[in-house]
């Protein structure tokens, strides 16, 4: 059987799952927004936002005189932060990211393409940009972005382990990197520091699943990488429990430091958690990086 046959197969597979994957990004995202409503910052937008006494520092041409005249005090006419923002996504799509300990689990791909787009639908509604990291889909705004973003984090890559693209991020943007971040630590720490010197800030979510948290595994065990280019077979795999959780928690340890480093955010979440909750976490992480 030739090799186009089976990429068209693949590529068919992948679009029939598109809908549902944007149906329920947009479920989960319409989750948080009822949670958060109501929620608002001022700024130099032209939406009416509320009116506030003035201030010390703030300017003769910022009061409002027809309001003013209503009462002894003098207001303000705030206006809504509306200046949109650039937003970079990298999500891994590597072999290791498609490993699920149990057939009642995602995928780690699935969860971070699930949070991907529903947080882009999030920053898209508030008319911000947002894009992939790379050349290929900068960011934008609109409807149309969101499938086309759909379209792109349903792409398989065939490295066992992914390398975070930091190529043609705007200057002072945002980004957001998802990934289980156990390949290479050098790749992770160039990437960043490129971002940072750009003055781009953003968050580092790792996705694991439980049993990479936990490692469960007992007596004879035979260890291989989803891409297969990693293979380890032991007769004890319980007395490699300690050793595995002490480098795991190195890695945290060394993706907490960079995130101080470059001024970025980073947050741990495993698949058999409720979504919810890391998109809650990374809906108010990418609002404290305005």
């Amino acid at each position: 059987m030739s090799a186009h046959p089976q990429l068209r197969r693949r590529a068919e597979a992948a679009a029939a799952r598109l809908p549902a994957l944007l149906a329920r990004a947009d479920t989960l995202a319409n989750t948080v927004l009822l949670g958060e409503h109501g929620r608002r910052r001022s700024g130099l937008g032209d939406d009416f936002w509320q009116y506030r006494p003035v201030q010390p520092g703030d300017s003769y041409r910022m009061i409002d005189w027809r309001r003013s005249a209503k009462s002894d005090a003098q207001f303000v006419r705030q206006k809504e932060w509306q200046i949109a923002q650039s937003v970079a996504l990298w999500i891994d799509d590597a072999a290791s990211m498609r490993y699920a300990s149990h057939k009642d689990l995602p995928t780690k791909a699935d969860r971070a393409r699930l949070l991907a787009l529903a947080i882009s639908i999030l920053l898209i509604r508030a008319g911000e940009r947002v894009g992939l990291t790379g050349p290929t889909l900068p960011p934008r705004r609109g409807d149309g972005q969101i499938w086309r973003l759909t379209e792109a984090l349903m792409q398989d890559g065939a490295t066992d382990y992914g390398v975070p693209e930091a190529r043609a991020l705007i200057p002072r943007s945002r980004a957001l990197f998802i990934s289980d971040f156990l390949g290479d630590f050098d790749a992770f720490e160039f990437a960043l520091a490129k971002a940072a010197d750009r003055g781009v800030r953003g968050v580092i979510l790792q996705v694991l699943d439980p049993s990479e948290a936990e490692f469960p595994f007992r007596g004879r065990t035979i260890f291989e990488s989803m891409g297969a280019e990693v293979f380890h077979e032991t007769r004890k795999a319980n007395e490699l429990k300690d050793r595995y959780q002490s480098r795991l928690q190195d890695r945290q340890r060394q993706l907490r430091a960079l995130a101080r480093a470059t001024g970025w955010q980073y947050h741990w979440h495993h698949t058999d958690a409720p979504v919810q909750s890391a998109l809650l976490w990374l809906y108010r992480a990418m609002e404290r990086g305005h």
